[in-house]
């Protein structure tokens, strides 16, 4: 059996530090190196951990050679809202470290690309309900922009490179282990730890702004079930719609307040809702259930209680 090299980079961030740990029960801890631009915290500490910028090629294609890693799971990103602040940032980060991977993925014959999209590619024209697999994508965002052009780039590398790289369009987030990290759903983990923190949260999304969420055990399964996948079951090259639940901060709140029932919430839209309301309210994911069989397990009730049952050991 082939002994796999796998390379996490941007494993400090929400889904980076969850993801390496569904890969350390998968290969071993031993076979997976998590990689960041900071230091490692919290459950990074419990493995191989290096510090790797991944905008320096020469020691990205040096450590790639060094360690003889075979896949890459590429994380590394400015996300919506932050990106916004800072576009040009964003824009040389999202795009010019994904071309040194897929530049390194050929010169060194990797097994395997992961690289991330979102939903955040789509914008005002998409349709909003059930958003299809191929539609109208006009995002408005440096971020979204990014992760449209992105798309590009790895449909390209696979089609005339060779390069096996896969892609999911992650709806928002949600996890408790690792603290937001500036995306326009974020209010939706930040809201858990202001529940039990404060019992009150205020929200910058209006009440019934409705989005596509997911929780991060489904995100960590559905990115592992389409890497695990066989090649010739990955049809889709661009990035695969996934979705598991879709709700507007109104509802994430009842379903807090049915576990905490003196929490309260109220609403000063920012703007992060201009953002919100150029994304899909739902997501048509049956491509990836055709495919290889994705399916979720978590909805708004079942990931509810289990984020309070869990959250307090990590305030």
């Amino acid at each position: 059996m082939k002994k796999h090299t796998i390379l996490v980079i941007g494993a400090g961030g929400q889904l980076g530090s969850e993801l390496t740990q569904g890969l350390w029960a998968l290969y071993g801890k031993e076979n997976v190196i998590a990689s960041d631009v900071r230091q490692a915290e919290g459950i990074l500490t419990q493995g191989n951990f290096e510090i790797l910028n991944a905008l320096d090629q020469p020691k990205l294609v040096d450590f790639i050679k060094k360690n003889g890693v075979t896949q890459i799971y590429h994380l590394a990103a400015v996300l919506s809202a932050t990106g916004e602040k800072n576009p040009l940032f964003a824009w040389q980060l999202n795009m010019d470290s994904l071309i040194y991977v897929l530049e390194a993925a050929v010169d060194y014959k990797l097994d395997k690309v992961y690289w991330p999209s979102s939903i955040a590619a789509f914008g005002p024209t998409t349709p909003k309900n059930n958003t299809p697999q191929d539609t109208v994508m006009d995002p408005s965002t440096i971020y979204g922009i990014s992760k449209q052009a992105g798309e590009r780039w790895c449909e390209w590398y696979y089609q005339k490179k060779g390069v096996d790289v896969r892609s999911l369009r992650y709806p928002g987030l949600i996890g408790y282990k690792t603290k937001p990290g500036g995306g326009t759903t974020d209010y939706a983990v930040d809201i858990f730890i202001k529940a039990l923190t404060d019992k009150k949260f205020e929200c910058f999304l209006s009440e019934n702004t409705y989005l596509p969420m997911m929780y991060m055990d489904d995100a960590v399964k559905a990115t592992l079930d389409l890497m695990e996948a066989p090649a010739e079951k990955v049809k889709v090259r661009s990035s695969y719609n996934i979705s598991a639940m879709s709700f507007s901060p109104a509802e994430i709140a009842r379903a807090i307040q049915k576990h905490i029932p003196d929490f309260t919430i109220s609403y000063q839209p920012d703007f992060r809702q201009a953002i919100a309301d150029s994304w899909p309210k739902s997501i048509d994911d049956s491509r990836a259930r055709q495919d290889w069989a994705w399916q979720h397990q978590f909805d708004l009730e079942k990931m509810t209680a289990d984020i309070l049952k869990h959250l307090p050991a990590y305030l």
